[in-house]
């Protein structure tokens, strides 16, 4: 098909050939050169050849094509947190008191609790979410964990700005256990600030028993305090901080959430503001994670530098001299009818 020059037909035949059969080293492989050649998508191709050498490490064409791209992607990624850092600074330039940063930061920790409890499944509306947290009264029709979801995640985002964000020691056990008692305190109060005591099974991802939680998460802290880890980019740290927090599953519910703080709060500590990962980006969310699990946490770390990027641009649009209101991630634009995040881009 490629060669007769039907290329959208011969996408279809690998996508369809990839889903069959998605660790094939030949298949991975092979629809690598064809992205790399007709979409110029050099990224996506690295990453099928890095999953192709994953299932099959002496792969001849896999290992030829993966040392061409690897460097490539290399200085791709690393313009890309360049970029992100240069909208950080731009953010950090603007006064505190300004009044348009006021009320983008009043604005994002509401688009914040709402699209993290929202990928969870919870079905509060942002106008909803905003009623519980400044009313506490509650929404007709809405279940008693839907308010108590927001409610926790308000008060660990609380605990986390006026205890862990400012102070210069290491994060500890306890700040990690004290973030989940406040996540999961308002639905459970039993499990919220324990480690789970049973297996638990997450789609295709069967986490570590019950009895490895404890060592896992010591080697878990170990890491994250190490010098090691706070050189790597702030992004990339961070990220990394949630997924290897959320691969342990350490709590029997609330890891997504509790892991998302997490990152938030090292973001925060390098100046960036708390990151939000759109619901309606749940299921890019999910794929990244398992790609993760199945040994390339690299597009995970570039979704998240994506949503870092989306966050910043929320942030400097709120406060341009052109705005004066504060749009909601994913709200329809008033001149494209389109996805706000999209604009951004």
């Amino acid at each position: 098909m490629k060669r007769n020059g039907k290329t959208d037909k011969a996408l279809k035949l690998f996508q369809h050939a990839f889903a069959l059969s998605p660790k094939h080293a030949d298949i991975l492989n092979h629809y690598g050169e064809f992205l790399e050649d007709t979409k110029k998508d050099v990224v996506k191709a690295d990453q099928l050849y890095t999953l192709a050498l994953t299932n099959f490490p002496e792969h001849i064409g896999a290992l030829s094509n993966r040392q061409r791209t690897a460097s490539i992607v290399e200085n791709l990624d690393r313009e890309m947190l360049r970029k992100i850092d240069e909208k950080r600074d731009a953010l950090l330039s603007i006064p505190e008191n300004n009044s348009a940063l006021r009320r983008a930061k009043k604005e994002a920790y509401f688009q914040h609790i709402y699209h993290t409890v929202g990928i969870e499944g919870n079905t509060m509306t942002l106008q909803q979410t905003r009623s519980v947290l400044e009313t506490r009264i509650a929404v007709e029709g809405k279940s008693i964990d839907e308010h108590n979801e927001i409610l926790g995640l308000d008060a660990a985002m609380k605990y986390i700005n006026s205890t862990l964000l400012y102070r210069l020691r290491e994060i500890t056990m306890g700040d990690i256990l004290e973030i989940h008692k406040r996540v999961l305190g308002h639905v459970d109060p039993i499990e919220g600030g324990h480690f789970r005591r049973t297996q638990v099974y997450v789609g295709g991802h069967i986490p570590p028993g019950p009895s490895e939680i404890l060592g896992l998460m010591r080697q878990f802290l170990e890491w994250l305090n190490s010098e090691d880890a706070m050189d790597l980019h702030p992004v990339r740290y961070a990220a990394l901080a949630h997924y290897k927090l959320v691969h342990i599953h350490p709590f029997v519910d609330g890891n997504g959430r509790t892991s998302r703080l997490l990152m938030n709060l090292l973001l925060m500590q390098a100046g960036f503001p708390p990151v939000i990962i759109a619901k309606h980006h749940r299921h890019l969310y999910y794929q990244h994670l398992q790609a993760a699990n199945e040994g390339d946490v690299r597009p995970f770390v570039r979704f998240i530098a994506q949503c870092t990027e989306r966050t910043l641009n929320l942030y400097l649009w709120a406060t341009s001299e052109y705005s004066h209101t504060v749009r909601a991630i994913g709200e329809p634009h008033i001149l494209t009818g389109e996805g706000f995040e999209d604009d951004l881009l």
